[in-house]
C-alpha cells in the first residue's frame, strides 16, 4: 500500500483579495508610523512651497529655533507618561534665563549656569512635592507655579531684560555662532537630551516604572514600588530640562528676559500629543515627541518664509495640530 504524504501549503492570496490586503497593510503601517508620515509630508509640502526651505542655512536655523522647545517637550513627555502634566515649563524658561543673567554679574560662568539649573530644579521639586507628597492635582500645582515662576522672574529682573556681561560672552559665542562639525551647539544639546530620554525610557528601570505608573498606577503601587518618589523625580527632571531651554535662549540673545518662554508649555504638550503620547499616561516615545516638536517648528518656519503674518500663523498651526491629532485617532479596524 502506497504511503501518501500530507502536503500543507500556505494560503495563496487571490487576485480579488490582493487590493484588500494592500489596503489593510497600508492602514496598519499608517497607524503604527503616522507621526513619521506626517513629518515626511510636512517636509515635502514645505519643500514644494518654498525653494529656501531645504537650504542648509534654513535647516540649521530651524533646528536651532526648536532646540529649546524640543528639550522642554522631552521633559514634558516624562511627566505625561506618569499621567501628569506640567504647565510651568514656559515660566521655568523665564526664571532660569533671569537667574542665569543675574548670576553672571556676580559669579563665574560655570557657577552661574549651575545656579540657574539648580534654582529651576528647586521649583520643580516643590511642584513634585505638591503632586507626589500632598496629592495635589498636577494641573493645579503646575498652574500655580506657572504664575509663581513667571512672577519671580519679573521680580528678580524688575521687569527689564538683563544683558549678559562681557565675562559671559563665551556663552553667547558658543550657543549663538559656534558649531561642531557644522552642527550648532544648541542642536547638539537637543540631541544629547533626546538620546538620554530615549535610553532612559527604553533601557532603564526608571523609564519602565514611569511608563508603568501611567499605565496602571495601582498595580505598580501594589508591587511595592515607591510611586511618589518617581512622580517627584519627573517634575524635577522636567524643570531641569526646561532650564536648559532658558539657557539656550539667554545665550542666543545675550539677555535674560522675564518674558521668554511664553507659550512653550502649550507647544510642549502639543508636541507630545502629536507624537502619539496620551494625556492619560503610559503612552509616548522620545522619537515621536521630537518629531512632534519639529513639525510644530516647521509650521512656523515655512509660514515665515511665505511672509504669512503672525495671527494667521496661529490659526494655521491650530488646524494642522487638529489634523495631526485626528490622524493619531485612526485605529485598526476590528477583524
Amino acid at each position: 500500500m502506497m504511503n501518501r504524504k500530507l502536503i500543507t501549503e500556505a494560503p495563496v492570496v487571490g487576485p480579488a483579495e490582493l487590493p484588500r490586503t494592500i489596503v489593510r497593510t497600508a492602514s496598519a503601517l499608517l497607524v503604527k508610523y503616522n507621526i513619521v508620515v506626517v513629518f515626511i509630508l510636512m517636509v515635502i509640502v514645505s519643500s514644494m512651497v518654498s525653494d529656501v526651505f531645504m537650504t542648509p542655512q534654513n535647516i540649521s536655523n530651524l533646528l536651532v529655533q526648536v532646540s529649546g522647545a524640543s528639550i522642554a517637550s522631552l521633559g514634558m513627555l516624562l511627566v505625561i507618561l506618569t499621567g501628569g502634566i506640567d504647565l510651568s515649563v514656559g515660566s521655568v524658561f523665564a526664571l532660569s534665563s533671569v537667574v542665569l543673567a543675574l548670576s553672571t554679574l556676580r559669579f563665574p560662568l560655570a557657577l552661574a549656569l549651575l545656579i540657574a539649573i539648580l534654582v529651576s530644579c528647586a521649583s520643580g521639586s516643590l511642584v513634585g512635592y505638591l503632586v507626589a507628597g500632598r496629592g495635589m492635582a498636577p494641573f493645579m500645582a503646575t498652574l500655580a507655579f506657572m504664575t509663581i515662576d513667571r512672577g519671580m522672574a519679573f521680580i528678580l529682573s524688575k521687569g527689564s531684560p538683563i544683558s549678559l556681561p562681557e565675562s559671559a560672552s563665551a556663552l553667547n559665542t558658543v550657543f549663538g555662532t559656534e558649531s561642531l562639525l557644522g552642527v550648532p551647539y544648541p542642536v547638539l544639546l537637543m540631541f544629547v537630551v533626546f538620546v538620554y530620554v530615549l535610553f532612559t525610557l527604553r533601557f532603564s528601570v526608571f523609564g519602565r516604572l514611569i511608563v508603568g505608573i501611567g499605565s496602571n498606577e495601582t498595580a505598580v503601587l501594589l508591587s511595592g514600588i515607591q510611586v511618589r518618589r518617581y512622580k517627584f523625580l519627573v517634575y524635577v527632571l522636567s524643570a531641569g530640562l526646561s532650564a536648559l531651554g532658558g539657557v539656550i535662549s539667554t545665550a542666543r540673545t545675550g539677555v535674560g528676559s522675564p518674558v521668554v518662554g511664553e507659550g512653550v508649555e502649550l507647544d510642549a504638550i502639543a508636541a507630545v500629543v502629536i507624537g502619539g503620547g496620551s494625556l492619560m499616561g503610559g503612552k509616548g516615545t522620545a522619537l515621536n515627541t521630537l518629531l512632534g516638536a519639529l513639525i510644530l517648528g516647521m509650521i512656523g518656519n515655512i509660514m515665515n518664509l511665505m511672509n504669512v503674518p503672525g495671527y494667521p500663523q496661529e490659526v494655521v498651526k491650530g488646524v494642522i495640530i487638529i489634523v495631526a491629532l485626528l490622524l493619531q485617532g485612526i485605529r485598526r479596524p476590528e477583524s
